[in-house]
This record gives structure tokens, C-alpha cells and sequence, in this order.
């Protein structure tokens, strides 16, 4: 049979090599420009991709088929370290951290027993036992895990602060006996514009949309803590039971961070669990200028950490934090195919014990590689300077009259939207048009100039969005990009 694997014969160690660097090549090549994207609409791309058959009678063989890939598939990604690329909290990937993914895939450990990824395992303990300690918790008595991403991550810690809630508040055991009638009532709280994933966990959960009370936001999008006491005292009186908040620490669309000190409080006056999304906002804790703006992590019950996001590591790649880990206890069941009792009595620790997952990459090596190869003045580099450039763009943006910014940046995310003088019909100011004008400019700046910035809405109305997670983005780069956006409004 041919070679299929990387294995210890000369003959597999070729291929392997010559598969790497034939790849790696190719992928360097697609690097032409700073563009981000080639320009193909999306009944193009389908054109380009169409064939008769991707499962052949025979096959084709590594050459033709990397051929075709080279073809069809590398011209036409999106190039996410571009600096013309800022539209999602969706980066560049740091390139130590690329040769991270290169031995996960070869590796190909799996996350859940010990006997299927030894040191792999150890690994991740150790990153852990570091990052309980970065955001402020007894590393001792502290405990997380890798997760596939912020809303799997999300909602292992809503279960978690559901389970701990009926076990000490109710006395009553969810992971045994499954919901009754009191868990019909069970309340939790969060911003209006947090996460869909806390809907999606809620309905996985069997709680249903009904148990998430969304809670208005301020005029900085910040959670509004008068509005939540208002709340949580309404279902009180209504028989209802209030468990949860979640802060969110760096919302989607404008990166705003929930007041965690004051919602700490809260959270204890009324014995709740208190949840930090800190998806989008955990790396600011890197930020020797900014990390203030989240001192209130180590306060909260649980931390969900993507470091697909500010990070710069490729996805997936997030964690969930738990300040006491006997909490994971909810999670764990024993199989004698997998994590027997007498392995961990002796030792073995067996990761799917605190795991929604059961197999899982060695994501904990990205972290591992990446944070001790720029260490914290690396780091305070990388996240000040995005969250610098978004402070130099809001300034300019406000100084503008042609534009409008929805609200003063936090992190990173800069929204906004184009209101210049043919927006207005007879003397005043037409919101639709203005909606129609911001649209089009997205779709431009797509396929005619090779650059993507967000789209979003705020108070009913169409804005644009910087995402700017990126270091390598200049004032400059900054300035040239708002003197087009504005160039293609006017001629809209």
C-alpha cells in the first residue's frame, strides 16, 4: 500500500517533508498583495468550485489534487493577517502558532483519556493551572478546561452555575433526576446585546428562551445594573428564581464591558452565580495600558477565554475558567472504556472528566508556544497597539461630520455609519437612504478594492464596523481606509 502516514520509515519521512514544504510554498505564493480578498461574488465562487465528482473511480494522487487546490481553493481564501481584513472578532494566526497546528494535526492527540494523549495532557493541566492565575484565581483551587470555541464555552459554564445553583440553593440534583418543576422557574440575566449563545444553551439546557431576561444597555452599551435590580426583583415577586447574570466583557459589535464590580455585587446579595463572556475582552488582561477595564475578572464565578479572538491563535482555541473546579464534578461520568476510577486513583488524569467534549485537539499548545515565545512585553505590544488604533479611529471618526459613531471604544471594535450631505432629501436627514448608502460601500470595498470591515445594526439603523485586531495596521493604513469609505459614499 502506498504511504499514508508519518511514520519512523525513511520512505514516509520523504513524502511527509515533501507534502509540507510543497504546501507551505504554495501558501507563501498566495501572498501577492495586502488585499484580503480576490473579488469573486458568491455565484462566481460556486462556478469556480463546481464538478462533476469530488470521490472519483480511481484516485487522482496527492500532485493532481494539490493542483486543483492550488486552483481553486488558495486563490480565493480570505487573507486574515491582511491589514485590508477587520470586519469579525476572526484574526490572523500568530506564526509560532501555526507550527503548533502543524503537530497537532500530525500528532493527532485526543483530549479525553490520558492513554490517548500523555503529554499532551500535562500540557494543558499546566496552561490551566497559569491561566487560573492570569485572570486572578487561586490557581490552586481554580480549574478549566480547552473548549471548542466561546459559545461551547459559554454554555459549559451556564450548566455548571445551573447544576451548583439546584445542588446549594434548592437541594436538588439536575445531573441525577433531570428538571422538575422549580427549574421551569430558574432566571438568568444578561445584556440585550450579549451572545446568542446564551439563548442556544438555555434551549440545550431544556430552560427555554423564557429563563434568559435580557436587560437594557446604557448609552455605552454597558449592561444596565438599575434596570437588572429592577428585574431580578420582578420575577422575585413572581415566584420566579433567579440564578445566574452573565457580564459580558467586550460585546460583538462594540466591545463593551459590562460594570463586573457593581454585578458582583449584585450577584451576592441574591446568592447568584456571576459568568464573565470575556470572549471577545480576555485579552486585554495582556494590556499594561489597558487592562483596568477588566480588573473585575477575578471577581466572577467563571471566565470564557477565546484565544481565537484577541489572541491571534488559530481556531479553535477557548477555554473556560471555573474560580472553584470542584464545580466540574456536574460534568463527570465514568467508562470503563475510557476513564476508569482506578487510573485516576493512581494518577492518570483523564481530561473528559471536566469536558462537554470527548474528543478534543491539543489546542493548549498554541497557548503554551505563544505566550512563552513573546512573553508579557510581546503581548502588551500586540494588544495595546489594536486597542490603540482604535482609539486614533474614533477620534478621527468623531471629528468628522460626515460620520457618526455609535460609542467610544472599549477594546477594539469601532462602529459607525456614513450621514454626509446626500443623505439628506429636502433639508433633512434620510435614514434610509443613509441605511442603502452604508450597505453598498461594504460590498465595494469587497469585490472592488479587496477589503472587508463589518456590517451591523444599531438602533434600528445599517453601520459599519472596524474590527481591529490586528498590530500590524497602521494610522496611516487607518486614514487612506476612511478617505475611500468616504470617496465611495459621496459617489453613492
Amino acid at each position: 500500500m502506498d504511504e499514508l502516514f508519518l511514520t519512523c520509515e525513511k520512505k514516509s519521512k520523504k513524502l511527509y517533508n515533501k507534502i509540507i514544504k510543497k504546501t507551505s510554498k504554495a501558501i507563501s505564493a498566495s501572498f501577492e498583495n495586502e488585499t484580503a480578498y480576490c473579488g469573486p461574488t458568491p455565484e462566481e465562487l460556486k462556478k469556480i468550485v463546481q464538478q462533476q465528482t469530488i470521490l472519483p473511480e480511481q484516485g487522482l494522487g496527492f500532485e493532481k489534487v494539490f493542483e486543483l487546490t492550488k486552483q481553486k481553493v488558495l486563490p480565493n481564501l480570505l487573507r486574515t493577517p491582511s491589514t485590508d481584513y477587520m470586519p469579525h472578532l476572526h484574526g490572523p494566526s500568530l506564526l509560532e502558532t501555526l507550527s503548533a497546528e502543524t503537530i497537532i494535526s500530525t500528532f493527532n492527540q485526543s483530549m479525553d483519556s490520558w492513554d490517548q494523549s500523555p503529554v499532551a495532557t500535562e500540557i494543558e493541566v499546566e496552561t490551566i493551572r497559569h491561566l487560573c492565575a492570569l485572570y486572578g484565581y487561586n490557581a490552586t483551587k481554580a480549574d478549566g478546561v480547552f473548549t471548542s470555541g466561546g459559545s461551547q464555552s459559554n454554555q459549559t459554564a451556564l450548566l455548571l452555575a445551573r447544576d451548583w445553583y439546584c445542588n446549594k440553593h434548592l437541594n436538588y440534583d439536575v445531573k441525577k433526576f433531570g428538571l422538575n418543576d422549580k427549574c421551569s422557574r430558574l432566571r438568568m440575566y444578561t445584556s440585550e446585546i450579549s451572545h446568542f449563545s446564551m439563548e442556544k444553551s438555555c434551549h440545550i439546557m431544556g430552560l427555554g428562551y423564557k429563563s434568559v431576561v435580557k436587560v437594557p444597555v446604557d448609552s455605552r452599551k454597558k449592561m444596565d445594573v438599575t434596570a437588572l435590580r429592577t428585574l431580578i426583583d420582578a420575577d422575585l415577586k413572581a415566584g420566579n428564581i433567579p440564578f445566574l447574570i452573565v457580564a459580558t466583557v467586550g460585546t460583538t459589535d462594540f466591545g463593551s464591558i459590562d460594570p463586573l464590580q457593581e454585578l458582583s455585587q449584585l450577584a451576592r446579595e441574591h446568592n447568584m452565580w456571576l459568568h464573565a463572556d470575556a470572549a471577545y475582552g480576555s485579552g486585554v488582561i495582556m494590556s499594561q495600558k489597558y487592562n483596568s477595564r477588566v480588573k473585575g475578572l477575578s471577581l466572577c464565578d467563571s471566565i470564557t477565554v477565546d484565544f481565537h479572538k484577541m489572541f491571534l491563535m488559530p481556531i479553535s482555541c477557548s477555554a473556560v475558567l471555573l474560580k472553584d473546579g470542584k464545580t466540574f464534578q456536574a460534568l463527570t461520568i465514568h467508562a470503563d472504556y475510557l476513564n476508569r476510577e482506578e487510573d485516576e486513583e493512581d494518577g492518570y488524569t483523564n481530561l473528559v472528566d471536566k469536558s462537554m467534549q470527548t474528543t478534543r485537539r491539543f489546542d493548549a499548545l498554541k497557548v503554551w508556544m505563544s505566550f512563552q515565545t513573546h512573553g508579557k512585553d510581546g503581548w502588551n505590544k500586540i494588544i495595546s497597539t489594536s486597542m490603540d488604533n482604535a482609539a486614533y479611529l474614533f477620534s478621527k471618526l468623531n471629528q468628522d461630520p460626515d460620520f457618526a459613531v455609535i460609542t467610544e471604544p472599549e477594546i477594539s471594535s469601532v462602529v459607525f455609519r456614513y450621514k454626509g450631505s446626500n443623505t439628506f432629501t429636502n433639508g433633512s436627514f434620510n435614514a434610509l437612504i443613509a441605511d442603502e448608502i452604508n450597505k453598498k460601500v461594504r460590498r465595494s470595498l469587497i469585490h472592488e478594492h479587496g477589503t472587508i470591515i463589518g456590517q451591523t445594526v444599531s438602533d434600528g439603523r445599517v453601520c459599519l464596523k472596524f474590527t481591529l485586531l490586528n498590530p500590524r495596521i497602521t494610522h496611516k493604513k487607518l486614514d487612506d481606509l476612511l478617505s475611500l469609505i468616504k470617496k465611495l459614499c459621496k459617489e453613492n
